[in-house]
Formats: C-alpha cells, structure tokens, sequence
C-alpha cells in the first residue's frame, strides 16, 4: 500500500515540478512521497504519537491546502495538477486516529503539562471548520483545560513541562501561545475570560523576554530557571548558557502568529514592539556570506559552529509574515533571506524531491547530564535532513513569498 502511494505522489511531484509549481506544493508532495502516512514523518514508522512535531509539519501542509483553493490567488489557479483533496485527507487521517470518537487522545495525559502537547491542537481549528468532527472540538476543550491549570512560576509565567519545574524555555512560547489566543478568540464567550486570557498570553512573552534576555548581544538566551538551582543554569540569572538558534526561531514564530491573531484593543502593539525589537539585532548576527543564521547565534564564526536550517527557516518566516502584516520593515531583507535560504539549504532531487538540509534533531535542557546547554552540547546534537522543525517554517516561508 504505501510503495503504491509512493508511486502516485511521485507522479503528482513529477508532474508539479514540469510546470513548476510553487515551492511550498512540492515541498508537500515530497513529504508525502516520502512519508505516505504522516504516522512515518519524524522517523516514527507509522507508530501514532500525539507530537508536536508531526502536528507542526501537519498544519504547514493544510495551510498550503488552503492556500492552493483560494480562488483567484496565484498558487490556487495556475496548477491543477496539485490535488488538494489527497493533502486534506492525509492530515485528517492522522488526526482522525490518534482522536477517538470520544474525543480522547491517544496515549495524551493531561498531569504531564506538557506545552509540547498543545501544539498538534492547532491544526485541529481548521480541521474542525473543514470536517465538522465535533471530536475534534472535544480535544481542543481539553487542551484548553491543560493552560487553565499550567503550572506556574510565581511571576505566571507557564512551566515548559511537570519534568521541568520552575522553567520556561523559548520553545514553549510556539507550542502553547497561538493555539491559546486562537481557542480564546473562536470558543470563549465571556468577556472577562476573554481579556484575563489575553493578558496571560502576553504576561507569558513579557516574563520568558524579560528573563531571557541577554543585555551584550540584545538576544534571547535558551531559557530560564526561575528556581535558578537548576545544573545548567547561571545561579545568579537562572538563565541558559547560550542563545540557540531555533529557540529564538519559536519565540518569533510565535509573537508574529499571536499577534496576528489577537484582537484590536489588546496588548498586541506589545508583541510587535518585541518583534521589532527582536528584529533590529537578529539580522546582525546573519552569517555575512550566506545571510543564514548559525546553530549558536551568540558564537558566530566559533570553531565547531555552523549554519542551521531550522532557525534560518524561521526567522525568515517570521520577518516575511511580519513584513506583510505591517509589524516588520526591510521587506527587501526579507526576500534575500529567503533566498539565501533556498541557496544554501534546499537541493532538489532529480525525481523532484525536495530537501530541507542541516537541520539540528534536538537540543534541550536538563533530563540529562550532557544537556548542559553548553557551547560543546549544542554543536554536537545529532544533524539530519529534512526535520519536521525545518519543513513547517520553509513551507510558511515558501507561502508568504508565493503570496508576494
């Protein structure tokens, strides 16, 4: 079955590539020829797993699924030959087995308060409008449920996890914030709950930038230990060693996403000043030959140091989407980063396959003994084509350019 499908993708990205279909369609197509199941994305071999990294790489593919039917728009009216009905059904089959008709989610346990199990909720707002499932409300009422009672720190700022007390980390601020103030918008109708939930999300940006941020480069440092007792920790800060390059990518991501949901009237303004801020000093520690960005952003040129193409990805799709909604200026440097970064990451196959090259598996803090958040840890984590943290930002970019 899936040496089969494999066969009619290939065809359907042969046939794109002909034409010349948009970026962000191929990229689509390649993932699903390479993963005819979205259980198989992320090395997983069809074994379902409630991730946010499945969830992520799933969302980027419903957006171009949108995208592609807007009628009148480029990208939905110049090539018939990207069937957006096969990209639907492949993310919903996922969904639609991992939620039981109860609602359930498989294998998801509420007492972990893992930030990382909001995320795959995002994509379940459209599936919703698109499918009807009234599971798929159920699940994301649970996910809200989980941010109701988040541990805290006791400034309010979200624990990354129950295994990680007292810590917020960039990561978390994408993993939770946007499905936050979507579910706010769209679900809660009480007023008072409405602007007490629009504070939180923006108390959760100002206390992580706050405690994060590194006052000689102006950038944000992995993350912050409140408790500051933590083994990677400075006592003193309780921040992180470093500023890791897709840390601060997430924490973009998710102040150009939160701000373009949240309602006139809130603190919104307050996200794009950050965003602005942001963007005034991540550029300056562009690589300057290739304008990517590198794995340690605070230790540009170090020996062992290199180019990463998750982070490039994102920061790039934030500064694109921040440049069309207005929040963002230098659209010009926008679109020559992403440029660059089709130059200097993205090969094409000569069956069409694209690929997302050198991008880092993973990098965290603490669990155990040699996450140290260290220079020598970061640039020794494992790196590998085609991560699901890589594709979602490079798609999101490849569609704010396509929407140029």
């Amino acid at each position: 079955m899936r040496k089969s499908l494999f066969i009619v993708l290939a065809a359907a990205l042969t046939a794109c590539t002909a034409v010349k279909a948009p970026l962000s369609q191929r990229v689509v197509l390649s993932e699903m020829a390479r993963c005819p199941e979205a259980g198989y994305i992320d090395g997983l071999e069809g074994k379902l797993k409630w991730n946010y990294t499945t969830g992520l790489e799933l969302k980027a593919m419903l957006d171009v699924y949108e995208m592609a039917g807007q009628a009148g728009h480029d990208i939905g009216d110049r090539h018939s030959r990207f069937d957006r009905e096969s990209v639907l059904s492949y993310v919903d089959a996922w969904y639609d087995a991992i939620i039981d008709s109860t609602g359930t989610i498989y294998k998801y346990r509420k007492g972990n308060y893992s930030q990382d199990h909001i995320c795959p909720g995002r994509t379940l707002f459209q599936l919703y409008d698109l499918t009807g499932k009234e599971k798929y409300r159920v699940a994301m009422d649970t996910l809200y449920s989980q941010l109701k009672s988040q541990p805290r720190t006791q400034e309010g700022g979200f624990w990354h996890k129950q295994i990680y007390p007292e810590q917020m980390w960039l990561d978390g601020l994408y993993m939770a914030e946007p499905f936050y103030a979507e579910y706010t918008v769209r679900f809660v109708t009480d007023s008072l709950e409405q602007e007490a939930n629009y504070r939180d999300i923006v108390l959760q940006f100002s206390t992580v930038y706050d405690h994060t941020l590194d006052p000689d480069t102006g950038l944000l440092r992995h993350a912050w230990d409140s408790s500051h007792e933590m083994f990677w920790c400075n006592p003193e800060t309780g921040q992180s060693d470093h500023a890791w390059g897709r840390a601060l990518g997430w924490y973009c991501m998710a102040l150009v996403d939160v701000a373009e949901i949240l309602p006139a009237g809130t603190e919104k303004d307050y996200l794009v000043d950050i965003l602005s801020t942001l963007y005034n000093v991540i550029p300056l520690y562009a690589d300057a030959s290739t304008g990517m960005w590198f794995q340690v952003l605070d230790q540009p040129y170090r020996e062992g140091n290199y180019l990463e193409a998750t982070c490039s990805a994102m920061f790039t799709y934030a500064w694109l989407k921040g440049c069309r909604l207005g929040f963002l200026g230098n659209r010009e440097g926008a679109v020559q980063a992403y440029e660059s970064l089709l130059k200097t990451f993205v090969t094409e196959e000569e069956d069409g396959l694209v690929n997302l090259n050198q991008c880092c598996e993973v990098a965290g803090l603490g669990g155990k003994e040699n996450r140290r958040g260290d220079y020598e840890y970061y640039i020794n984590e494992r790196v590998r084509a085609n991560d699901p943290k890589g594709i979602g930002p490079l798609i999101w970019a490849a569609l704010e350019y396509e929407r140029l």
